[in-house]
């Protein structure tokens, strides 16, 4: 039983930047993982799609695949989104499945201050491939984990009752915005719920810690307007992230220019440097798609073939870039700071 507790947290330790919680480095391209008060911030609908792999050079350390729908009823000051989310680490021998409903509710604090609630609530699946597990009684010096004719070699291992749990989840989080300038905390897990397949101990068994983040940002017009009215802007922005003993800082600034648009953070954790990312990305009519690349700069980094760093793939469709859409917008008292999140 040692040996599959060291299995289950192997895919963990792999990554201690993001903890239990995968976070996108382009968390602008994935707004309601980041903060469920970011649900409605555009006119009409919009839906995005998400992709991460991190260390590559690893074996599938961890790929992340999101797929988020949300939409905005101005007449009610409400914003309502569907979020699904899955995380394979350890190659899909360990996979997590997210799946969740959001709100948002406007309010207007006085002509040019907005303050926007979220609540998220969804179940949270966790899967192991027991086939999949290598364990240390498996394990020949000279064949490795076969016999000499290329079977496996068995284990003493027991197979737990059962390979999977689901558990409910409420996430909350409260966005202010005026002017050029915003802000917001968001808190996931309120309710820690017990994710763990096996329950060795339960005193280990706590649940999910809270993850809470805080996140700020401006966004400055630098002049000029492209054929579709665009201007060119550059956001600042930072972001911290803790959950549990892991925590993470991210500073950075991202620019749009007409059709093209990009940006560039560091990122480091509660001990050490952890990053630096580059992101560049086009749009065109309502589609919108960005590369980003992390660097590792830690001390991963100098293992035999590096990490490979992290590559993540958005594609945002936003149906708020509509000519007769984006009229309505500027004949309306919209606020609208967000510019790097549609």
């Amino acid at each position: 039983m040692k040996n599959w507790f060291v299995a289950l947290l192997l895919p963990a330790l792999v990554s201690p930047v993001f903890g239990q919680d995968p976070v996108f480095s382009q968390f602008y391209a994935a707004p309601l993982h980041l903060n469920p008060a970011f649900a409605g911030v555009t006119n009409a609908p919009r839906i995005t799609l998400n992709y991460r792999n991190q260390y590559p050079n690893f074996p599938n350390a961890y790929i992340t695949y999101a797929a988020t729908y949300e939409q905005s009823i101005e007449a009610l000051n409400s914003g309502f989104g569907l979020m699904l989310s899955a995380d394979a680490a350890g190659d899909g021998i360990y996979k997590t499945n997210r799946a969740a409903a959001v709100y948002g509710y406007r309010l207007q604090a006085s002509d040019d201050f907005f303050i926007k609630f979220g609540v998220e609530a969804g179940l949270i699946q966790t899967v192991i491939d027991w086939n999949r597990l290598v364990f240390g009684d498996q394990l020949d010096p000279l064949t490795g984990a076969v016999d000499g004719s290329g079977n496996p070699n068995l284990s003493q291992e027991l197979q737990p009752d059962r390979l999977n749990n689901t558990v409910f989840d409420v996430s909350a989080g409260l966005l202010a915005y005026g002017g050029p300038f915003y802000g917001g905390i968001s808190v996931k897990h309120l309710n820690t719920p017990d994710e763990s397949i096996i329950k060795l101990n339960e005193n280990l068994n706590a649940g999910l810690p809270l993850r809470m983040t805080f996140h700020a940002g401006a966004e400055f017009n630098l002049g000029g307007r492209n054929n579709r009215g665009n201007t060119a802007f550059i956001s600042p922005n930072a972001m911290f992230i803790k959950q549990g003993p892991f925590g993470q800082f991210n500073i950075g600034a991202y620019a749009g220019f007409g059709q093209f648009f990009g940006g560039a953070w560091y990122r480091h954790t509660l001990s050490n440097p952890d990053a630096a990312i580059v992101m560049l990305g086009f749009r065109k009519g309502v589609l919108r798609i960005g590369y980003s690349y992390d660097l590792t700069l830690s001390q991963l980094a100098q293992a035999p073939g590096g990490t490979g760093g992290a590559h993540e793939v958005s594609l945002t469709i936003n149906f708020d870039d509509s000519r007769e859409l984006a009229r309505r917008k500027r004949a309306s008292r919209y606020n609208d700071c967000f510019k790097m999140f549609n």
